[in-house]
């Protein structure tokens, strides 16, 4: 067995005043670099005034799995491989565990230069409680899927970090509202430590509300206050039969909705469904 091994390399997310001088280093010794974008990468390392010397090679979503293997015969070979995407950590929501589990598994060594991760990024300038949080990256694309999931998280006590495109950002906000609450704190965090750099603040309301006006663009993270204190008091029956007819006249399923007011008040669905159904009957 060679002397290969993996950096993982944390590249700016958007100020290249924040490369670190490991990151340059990497760059400019890696025998070969995997990069999510060959073109981004050479940008950065034209502007770091770095030379890659080594083999550039792409390493995205799209040919993460059928280029791997040819990344671990590297290392067979004694090959030092850089891996670096478009901005932050590799391996988060990113290029990257694919070569990591391989690697390992083949019995090399993986480290990192560590660099900026706009999940802590996020965080910290949310002005939400960051002692203990979970990084859900992104949602679901379809918007059952994306109901669905935030259904299971809405009686989550933690800080919730995700991820979202900028042309998905409106509906998943409306869809947090709708499953978490509207008055729920939140932030919406736009392009970080870039010329544009944005942060919105406030209830997941207005924030849906702001989203759908102003159509952001850009990298988006979004920031959500973890649940209060889990499941709320239990309403009336006629009140849990109310909540579900509201949010069926706001375009939800029965079945989905039924969920979502279950969920809300630690309840079983087929309970809430037999309230619903017993007044139709």
């Amino acid at each position: 067995m060679g002397t290969g091994r993996v950096v993982l390399v944390g590249a700016p997310l958007g100020n290249v005043g924040d490369a670190s001088t490991r990151l340059r280093e990497v760059l400019a010794s890696a025998d070969v670099v995997a990069a999510e974008d060959t073109r981004r990468l050479l940008r950065l390392a034209r502007d770091l005034d770095v030379t890659v010397a080594g083999r550039i090679v792409s390493y995205f979503e799209g040919n993460e799995e059928r280029r791997t293997p040819d990344l671990v015969s590297a290392l067979r070979d004694g090959a030092v491989v850089a891996v670096v995407t478009d901005g932050g950590m590799p391996s988060v929501s990113d290029p990257g565990y694919r070569l990591v589990r391989a690697a390992l598994d083949a019995g090399f060594p993986v480290t990192a230069a560590p660099g900026p991760s706009a999940v802590t990024t996020a965080l910290a300038l949310s002005g939400l409680p960051s002692d203990r949080f979970c990084f859900e990256g992104f949602l679901p694309r379809s918007g059952s899927g994306r109901r669905s999931r935030l259904r299971e998280l809405a009686a989550e006590p933690r800080t919730l970090v995700f991820f979202e495109a900028p042309h998905r950002i409106s509906a998943a906000l409306t869809d947090l509202a709708g499953a978490f609450g509207a008055e729920r704190e939140a932030a919406v965090c736009r392009e970080l430590t870039k010329t544009y750099e944005e942060i919105r603040r406030g209830p997941l309301g207005e924030l849906a509300a702001w989203s759908a006006a102003a159509e952001p663009r850009g990298e988006i993270t979004v920031v959500v206050a973890g649940s209060p204190a889990g499941p709320a008091e239990r309403p009336a029956d006629e009140d849990l039969r109310a909540a579900v007819v509201e949010r069926e006249a706001a375009g939800e399923s029965r079945r989905d909705a039924i969920q979502a007011v279950a969920d809300m008040y630690g309840l079983r669905k087929r309970d809430v469904y037999a309230l619903v159904h017993t007044v139709n009957k």
